[in-house]
């Protein structure tokens, strides 16, 4: 199985009201809504799978978990950046899939109902402190950082979460998702920013 490693950053927005308890519990603790529906936008800096280079592209992702994150049964989709080759397009639902294994290996087991990838024109922009997410006519997000007691945001460091250890406290100004027969609004609720570095097998 070939080596492969994204570095850049990830978005994340879910249906949680306060900050998303999986964080913390590793999944262990139930959403603050007892299911847990949301998206997430992976913006890729650095990245190759074996000789292909994934390097400024492009990811978002649905996700539907009915219940506690560590029980599985997700249901899942990928939009991939249509700027990528069918070669680095395989490779990415490779990894997205967890059939890369590594860090997204237990998307293999989480996973479900995998309802598969599609190319899109998928943009994430960053302004100031918020990043925006847009997938035309499918996922319109944007996320900022909650303010902290001092200058800077609130975040949780050193976590042994399994996305990244230090993760910025997020809410989402908007958060629409409009694909596979979801329509969510998750607009002022729970979102999450940190830097990825993931690789694999």
């Amino acid at each position: 199985m070939e080596k492969w490693a994204l570095r850049g950053e990830l978005i994340l927005n879910c249906s949680c009201t306060v900050f998303c308890p999986c964080v913390i519990s590793l999944g262990k603790h139930p959403p603050t809504e007892g299911n847990c529906q949301g998206w997430a936008g992976i913006r890729i800096d650095t990245g190759y799978s074996g000789d292909t280079n994934l390097s400024g592209l492009n990811v978002a992702l649905l996700l539907d978990i009915p219940g506690q994150m560590a029980r599985g049964n997700w249901t899942a989709a990928a939009f991939i950046d249509d700027r990528a080759s069918d070669e680095a397009f395989g490779k990415l639902v490779n990894i997205f899939s967890g059939k890369a294994r590594g860090t997204t290996g237990l998307f293999s087991v989480l996973v479900g109902n995998f309802l598969g990838a599609e190319k899109a024109p998928v943009s994430f922009e960053r302004d100031g402190e918020k990043r925006r997410l847009v997938v035309p006519k499918k996922i319109i997000g944007e996320v900022e950082p909650v303010e902290g007691n001092r200058e800077g945001g609130v975040v949780v460091k050193n976590s042994g979460y399994w996305i990244a250890p230090d993760i910025i406290v997020a809410k989402a100004n908007q958060g629409r998702v409009r694909a596979f027969g979801r329509v969510w609004d998750f607009d002022g609720r729970s979102a999450e920013i940190c830097e990825i570095n993931w690789r694999g097998p």
